[in-house]
């Protein structure tokens, strides 16, 4: 199982439209992902919470990722991954990033700062001890901010099948042209119920972890918490399935349908 928070993160983004006017989500909000490799065998734990606090003076939201293997399969393939993003409270915009990363005994510990009115991120990989400074794209976002960011920014009452939605995103030392593929709205089956959701599929980088451009599906929540259910991922080696196991701290009435 790789990439367990790079899986769900990086499939949240969505390109913004006209914003609305609450937000989505609030402090002390937290989600609980249960991961399955190959459709039976569970593969991992993931998890999502957001804490209000203040980076250099400034209210922020403070987000951490967790992600790692359980049961048989971290006998042979151990994750241990956290990804954090601070971001302004008001704008939505990243100020910091951290990914440090074990899988498998492939390592990363980078830490990135933003400065959106030069158009700039500062990255410096602590594993290999270097420093960097690229220029980013405008309104550049991160792979756990751009989740929250597009909660609160992104209108789905017209969007259309077949639509395609862009987003800016830094991810390590690159900025990436993220797009996703709206692919209609569909009722699922949960842990908590049936519940009305959007359907979507992300492009990703066909290679070393997914099998094709088109190897993910995602299905959120059609209300106003927009949260993320159910993942299927193809991967260059078997299948990757995520499914929201628990949550708590909601801002908004959670709808679901009983039987």
């Amino acid at each position: 199982m790789k990439n367990v928070l790079l899986i769900i993160s990086v499939l949240f983004c969505m390109q913004s439209s006209i914003a609305q006017e609450e937000s989505a989500f609030q402090d002390g909000e937290w989600f609980k992902f249960r991961m399955s490799y190959s459709g039976f065998l569970k593969a991992g734990n993931a998890t999502l919470s957001i804490k209000e606090t203040k980076l250099k003076g400034k209210p922020v939201y403070h987000v951490v990722g967790k992600g790692w293997t359980t049961g048989a399969i971290k006998w042979f393939f151990k994750v241990k991954d956290r990804y954090e993003s601070y971001f302004d409270k008001e704008t939505g915009m990243p100020y910091k990033f951290i990914r440090k990363i074990d899988e498998g005994g492939h390592t990363k510990d980078i830490e990135i700062a933003f400065d959106h009115n030069k158009k700039e991120a500062f990255v410096e990989n602590k594993k290999y001890k270097t420093k960097k400074t690229v220029a980013t794209a405008q309104d550049v976002q991160d792979m756990v901010s751009a989740f929250y960011y597009l909660r609160n920014n992104y209108e789905t009452n017209n969007i259309k099948v077949g639509d395609i939605v862009e987003l800016n995103m830094f991810f390590d030392e690159e900025n990436y042209n993220f797009k996703l593929k709206f692919l209609g709205r569909e009722t699922i089956k949960t842990e908590f119920g049936k519940i009305k959701t959007l359907k979507f599929r992300p492009y990703v980088m066909a290679g070393r972890v997914f099998k094709e451009q088109e190897s993910l599906t995602l299905w959120v929540s059609a209300d106003k918490n927009k949260i993320p259910l159910k993942i299927k991922a193809d991967l260059a080696v078997g299948s990757l399935r995520a499914d929201l196991e628990s949550y708590k701290g909601l801002k908004h009435y959670f709808p679901i349908q009983f039987d």
